[in-house]
């Protein structure tokens, strides 16, 4: 007989199985997970903390007309094995394949899309008052961890729930950790509840006990409740979630699959919002998940025997935020007012090294990256040097707090934007390519991006002689090779790098992109054509000294960034020479205004969407070939290389 996984086409499938098969549906799934993203890599620990969770939903509801949201989402492997995407799960997260988390233009059943933590039970209210409003009777299920909690979204949701609907079951899944282990007194709370396995019978004893008198009348069943409240009260102060007006079940066994569909069962059937505590074990059937799981939260390809990734080759150069992550220790043994800051990314970010080095100095503030933002306005006003090192997608979370509490308040807080760029295997809600449009227009900020490990010491370096907002992008993975100086410098403040002269092209690139701007220069000088190569460094001030420079030397300007081109580093230089009446014509090499999908590597995505050397080489050829005369005045001309999505 072959596997029950095989036979699951749909969720239909999941409800023709006895509890036994189930169960042995649950190891199927696990060994599933393991087997595939050993080859894929992906958010393993996640996942196999909650496959009798996933299956259980399945059994109880009816998706997809039956909603279900999920914080994150990263944990919707098993959501997406149960839901007709079986047979392509093999290229999950890969070019073709299916995207790693919910995404709404993927199936019907993924309802309402993610990637970042904190929306789901906005969401969730959301779609419950509708369904309240235009009288349909399904459910709304939302599935959030312990960790969005920490989240401040999740608490204002969590305030409009009593007054909002009756009808909404949200789950729970405490598995103790976000990325690393979870912080803060959500964490202690949650805590405190598990330790008391009492707390979780009182609501049963009680409900048991007014069920042998089937003609209770109502004032009976309001004295029950309150009983029931005090209680509970005497075991563990402060109800939090019976205050916001719901009604409290658990903790229980997550991984016990009768017992959670029993539960569930009788959730479907109150009159009142309902949370479902349940325990689970982030990288539950996989021992090496379990002993590592902020390794195996996210993780590349492994040996499944070893749990080991492919050894890092000898020389091989080290990645942009363990060099940021370095740098940060180093910095503090000669600044002592420097601090770094993350929001539940140690290990991402690269300041598990000051963690480790320096725990005085580090400071996690969970997710909850708007508070981490005026958190370290606040230290500045007290004249420290906060560095607030969180992904460039992220940190999108926290512009007002920006605008409003950083910058219009002149303090000066450094933001390292790690994962500035493409993040391929993650998509859309992870690529950081729009940082330079959002932060340019920031007052006082200043934006860099080295081309290089040794340019980013050099810059976090600078950033710490200057005043205001700070902005450092760099990309994810393994930097250039160069060798880091012992001592790092100060760049002069928006001033550009010229790396080679030319006078009929020059080549302007932003970040870590030295490699196609090479490429380009050489494609270029084989046709017989001077080339400058010039290392932008800052986006703002932008280097407008060498911008008339070139813009009056040169016949074309050619600008090559990892970012949309709406705003990006290619306006800042077209705008830059309009403003001085150059009309010297620019092409802009970048992405376009959209959206871009998950793919199996950067490249894949770049060569795609028009961030290439041989895409750049055309646009210049072209601009060449028209009638024009460098720095005079002309029709002013901007070209973009990028490919829209939505014709690509």
């Amino acid at each position: 007989m072959g596997r029950y996984l095989d036979m699951i086409n749909s969720p239909a499938d999941v409800k023709m199985l006895t509890l036994e098969q189930l169960n042995v549906l649950a190891q199927e799934i696990r060994e599933e997970l393991i087997t595939v993203l050993s080859k894929t890599g992906g958010h393993l620990g996640p996942n196999l903390g909650v496959v009798e969770l996933t299956i259980a939903m399945h059994r109880v509801f009816n998706s997809p007309q039956d909603k279900f949201v999920w914080d994150v989402s990263h944990q919707v492997y098993v959501h997406k094995l149960l839901t007709g995407r079986r047979q392509v799960f093999h290229k999950i997260r890969q070019t073709g394949g299916p995207m790693g988390f919910a995404f709404r233009a993927e199936s019907e059943y993924d309802c309402f899309g993610a990637g970042h933590a904190g929306t789901a039970l906005s969401a969730a209210l959301g779609m419950a008052a509708a369904r309240d409003h235009g009288k349909s009777g399904e459910h709304v299920v939302c599935v959030a961890g312990d960790a969005a909690l920490t989240n401040g979204i999740t608490f204002e949701a969590l305030n409009n729930i009593k007054n909002t609907t009756k009808r909404l079951v949200v789950i729970l899944n405490d598995n103790e950790w976000s990325i690393a282990p979870n912080v803060g007194a959500i964490a202690e709370y949650l805590n405190r509840i598990v330790r008391h396995p009492s707390y979780s019978t009182a609501h049963k004893k009680i409900e048991h006990f007014l069920e042998r008198f089937p003609k209770v009348g109502p004032e009976i069943r309001q004295i029950g409740h309150k009983v029931e409240e005090a209680v509970k009260g005497l075991i563990v102060p402060s109800l939090l979630f019976e205050e916001f007006g719901m009604r409290y079940i658990g903790p229980m066994d997550g991984h016990n699959t009768k017992e959670l569909i029993e539960t569930l069962e009788w959730a479907k059937q109150q009159d009142a919002p309902v949370l479902i505590h349940v325990l689970t074990k982030k990288g539950k059937g996989y021992e090496k998940a379990l002993e590592d799981p902020q390794t195996f939260h996210g993780t590349g390809p492994f040996d499944i025997a070893t749990g080991k990734g492919p050894a890092k080759k000898e020389g091989a150069p080290p990645n942009y935020q363990d060099v940021f992550g370095e740098a940060m220790v180093r910095f503090c043994d000669v600044n002592s007012k420097l601090v770094g800051i993350t929001a539940a990314m140690p290990s991402g970010t690269g300041l598990i090294k000051l963690q480790k080095a320096k725990p005085d100095r580090y400071f996690d503030v969970g997710i909850a990256e708007e508070h981490g933002v005026i958190f370290a306005a606040g230290m500045a006003v007290m004249g420290y040097r906060p560095v607030c090192a969180i992904y460039s997608t992220f940190l999108q979370r926290a512009y007002d707090c920006i605008f409003q509490d950083v910058a219009l308040q002149g303090l000066d807080v450094i933001f390292a934007m790690d994962r500035a760029g493409l993040s391929a295997n993650d998509g859309p809600t992870h690529h950081g390519v729009f940082d330079i449009s959002y932060a340019r227009c920031v007052p006082t900020a200043t934006l860099m991006a080295p081309k290089d490990e040794d340019e980013l010491c050099d810059m976090l370096w600078t950033g710490l002689q200057l005043r205001g907002p700070i902005f450092i992008r760099y990309p994810k993975g393994a930097g250039e090779g160069v060798a880091i100086k012992q001592h790092p410098a100060v760049l002069p403040v928006g001033k550009a790098e010229l790396l080679q002269h030319g006078t009929d092209v020059a080549i302007i690139f932003y970040g870590a992109v030295q490699k196609i701007a090479k490429e380009t220069v050489t494609a270029l000088q084989k046709e017989g054509l001077s080339v400058a190569l010039i290392n932008g460094r800052f986006a703002k001030p932008v280097d407008q000294e060498m911008l008339e420079k070139y813009g009056k030397i040169c016949k074309v300007v050619c600008t090559i960034e990892d970012h949309v081109l709406m705003g990006g580093f290619g306006s800042i230089v077209a705008e830059t020479l309009n403003d001085m009446n150059i009309r010297t014509p620019v092409a802009r090499v970048g992405y376009a205004d959209s959206f871009m999908e998950h793919a199996s590597t950067n490249k894949e995505i770049q060569d795609k969407y028009g961030l290439s050397s041989a895409a750049a080489v055309q646009k210049v050829k072209a601009l060449l070939a028209e009638p024009a005369t460098a720095g005079k005045p002309q029709q002013f001309r901007v070209v973009s290389t990028a490919v829209d999505a939505r014709s690509a």
